[in-house]
């Protein structure tokens, strides 16, 4: 099966697979008409920017400028894991992943199929495995019915917490976090007390 989902990844289809929060709908991020198959699919709007999966903080690096200097540690402690790292973005991030943006947004996912997945083939796209507007998807049998069986996946219900990843935007002069998730500014304090955090 994994070789078959390969398969499809590889030819510019989009496949369903399991992050340790809920599905994505993940595809090659370089390839312009696999990330418009995933808009189609999905029903989502266009200047609505697409997180960049990667699989090491080299990839990160790749894609990204103006890193801060505690970048790596902050990878190193809480990647793979539920955690969407906002930077500046490069020349190398195509304008149809970050809809034209300054910035980008990296996940790693932690579930092991999904992660050899795009170390194998990435980087990735993978927004939630849902229509546009309704929940994240978290069943995926009711994720195939959503899109009435036009796509392959992988089944891991179990791995899922539903919970979605905390945001956290690096780009400017301070930390800020855009969405809270399970990963809370005071855990990021904890283990890397020099990060600027703005105040709230």
């Amino acid at each position: 099966m994994i070789d078959k989902i390969k398969e499809e990844i590889e030819g510019g289809r989009a496949v369903v697979l399991p992050t340790e929060t809920v599905y994505g709908l993940f595809a090659r991020a370089l390839d312009e008409k696999a990330v418009d198959h995933v808009y189609q699919l999905k029903g989502r709007p266009r200047d609505k920017a697409l997180n960049l999966n990667v699989a090491s903080f080299e990839d990160i690096l790749n894609f990204s400028k103006n890193q801060p200097a505690y970048l790596q540690k902050l990878v190193e402690t809480f990647l793979p894991g539920p955690l969407t790292i906002i930077l500046t973005a490069n020349e190398r991030v195509p304008v149809w992943v970050n809809s034209s943006l300054p910035t980008v947004g990296f996940r790693m996912p932690s579930h092991p199929l999904t992660l050899e997945l795009i170390r194998e083939t990435g980087p990735l796209i993978g927004p939630s495995a849902n229509i546009s507007g309704q929940a994240s998807g978290v069943s995926f049998q009711q994720i195939l019915e959503d899109f009435d069986q036009e796509v392959l996946g992988i089944e891991d219900d179990a791995f899922l917490t539903g919970q979605d990843s905390t945001i956290l935007d690096l780009s400017g002069d301070q930390a800020r976090i855009l969405r809270q998730g399970s990963i809370r500014r005071e855990d990021i304090l904890a283990q890397i007390p020099e990060i600027p955090f703005e105040e709230v």
